[in-house]
């Protein structure tokens, strides 16, 4: 069950990367992850009043549970934790190719598989290790393609800030499975709904106040598109899903991070037909290596 909810994250995750895209071209970052994070506040307020007035009973799924500041701490440092990701990652996408961006942020399940084996004590199998081995092989090749479009990795504060989001990722999902884990697999066993309702919440918050300062300073001007609120729908529904994988005791945080990545073939496409981005070519036969990677994954994962 697990499994087939880290491969619908994953395709909800890979249009959510294009609608940012889309989103963010000549843009004013702080006023678009300002709206994401106002929408998917939104999304989730009627829960949040429905399960405090009693219209909803703690045997739904959609339930928000009344939790403490022992509960809610820990949420807002999640909310710090991605807020600083989304941040790095905004920055860079509006100032990458939507087929360089996904690559690196793809290199998030290697630093997760890390923190999964040193933290958590998971272990992989034969046919997941083969297929984590296809992964990083296939991203790397990607990330090769990536310089034939002339960016200097090294010395681009762009790449950089990718990079930063990609590890601040790492780390959000390292928490997320501490968080979501039942008592008994060593995590707290917070519901999955406190959670994904108040860390968006958190986050606008935070964004709002970041905003109402940067706006006297800022010249960029901020543009409305349609793509703006499908950035947080989709957003949404993709962490309902991942988050409601981890809470499942079974699910294993590297192979659920591993598959979830797997978002790039979805943007990669999408990003060549809408955006007409260059040296497709070489990246195809790269992607193919991270579609194999997730066969490899679904199997040993069965």
């Amino acid at each position: 069950m697990w499994l087939l909810l880290a491969f619908a994250s994953a395709a909800l995750l890979g249009f959510y990367d294009v609608f940012k895209k889309h989103a963010l071209r000549a843009n004013d970052v702080v006023s678009v992850l300002t709206l994401n994070t106002l929408f998917g506040s939104l999304i989730f307020l009627p829960f949040v009043f429905l399960s405090s007035t009693g219209r909803l009973s703690p045997d739904q799924l959609m339930y928000v549970p009344v939790c403490g500041w022992e509960v809610h701490k820990y949420v807002f440092l999640k909310a710090i934790i991605v807020l600083g990701s989304w941040l790095c990652g905004y920055f860079a996408l509006k100032s990458l190719p939507l087929t360089i961006v996904g690559p690196i942020n793809a290199t998030r399940p290697v630093m997760v598989l890390l923190g999964a084996i040193f933290v958590f004590g998971e272990r992989l199998n034969l046919w997941q290790w083969v297929g984590v081995l296809f992964a990083i092989f296939g991203f790397y090749l990607l990330s090769r393609s990536g310089k034939k479009e002339g960016i200097d990795f090294r010395h681009n504060r762009w790449i950089f800030l990718a990079v930063m989001a990609s590890a601040l990722g790492a780390v959000s999902a390292l928490f997320d499975k501490y968080l979501l884990a039942p008592v008994a697999a060593g995590g707290l066993g917070f519901n999955h709904m406190v959670v994904q309702s108040y860390f968006m919440f958190y986050q606008f918050l935070m964004m709002a106040m970041l905003l109402l300062v940067l706006r006297r300073h800022s010249t960029i001007q901020f543009t409305w598109r349609w793509s703006i609120p499908l950035i947080s729908i989709f957003l949404c529904a993709a962490d309902f899903v991942y988050f409601y994988a981890l809470s499942l005791p079974s699910a294993l945080i590297a192979v659920v991070s591993m598959i979830r990545r797997g978002s790039v073939v979805v943007s990669f496409f999408v990003g060549a037909l809408v955006f007409h981005e260059k040296n497709l070519r070489y990246k195809v036969v790269d992607l193919a290596l991270v579609l194999l990677s997730m066969l490899f994954l679904y199997i040993g994962s069965k």
